[in-house]
């Protein structure tokens, strides 16, 4: 079985004149990811492999969730290709995952993130938020033919406030 934990970036601010790419948290982003990750403790295996897109917001998130899951920062793997907004090459990278790798947790962005739920899961979800959490079981040894999938657990920051 594969299991796959898709999260959206926290809230980023459009403050700054910066690229996309670059946008940093805002205040209320670092609270939310802070509050999501230290719920989703007994969901995480304990053995998995942390992907984030390599946009400041994404890293960002993917560090906040590491520290409160006590996941070795130095062992985020940051993809490029990750900064995405389109489902199929988010599926093209998630179909890449080393099979040695049973558990797989995913920082990323929308409508990438929304879209491949929809699509792999069986639970519609209009939109995933920003610190959204969602994880999807798989019944297959093999990353590179998953389909069908079962949404186990869902969780937004407004369901914790």
């Amino acid at each position: 079985m594969k299991k796959l934990f898709l999260i959206r970036h926290a809230k980023s601010s459009w403050q700054a004149p910066l690229r996309d790419y670059d946008r940093p948290l805002m205040k209320s982003g670092i609270h939310d990811a802070h509050l999501v990750s230290t719920n989703i403790l007994n969901d995480i295996p304990k053995t998995y492999l942390m992907w984030s897109s390599a946009a400041k917001r994404a890293s960002e998130t993917a560090i906040i969730f590491a520290q409160n899951i006590s996941y070795p920062i130095e062992s985020i793997v940051f993809k490029e290709e990750l900064y995405t907004f389109d489902e199929s090459k988010l599926e093209q990278i998630i179909k890449s995952c080393p099979n040695d790798y049973d558990n797989l947790i995913l920082f990323g962005h929308n409508e990438a993130i929304t879209n491949f739920v929809n699509k792999f899961g069986n639970i519609l979800i209009d939109n995933v938020t920003t610190s959204g959490f969602v994880s999807i079981n798989f019944e297959t040894n093999n990353w590179n033919t998953i389909e069908n999938g079962k949404t186990i657990k869902i969780i937004f920051p407004r369901d914790l406030k």
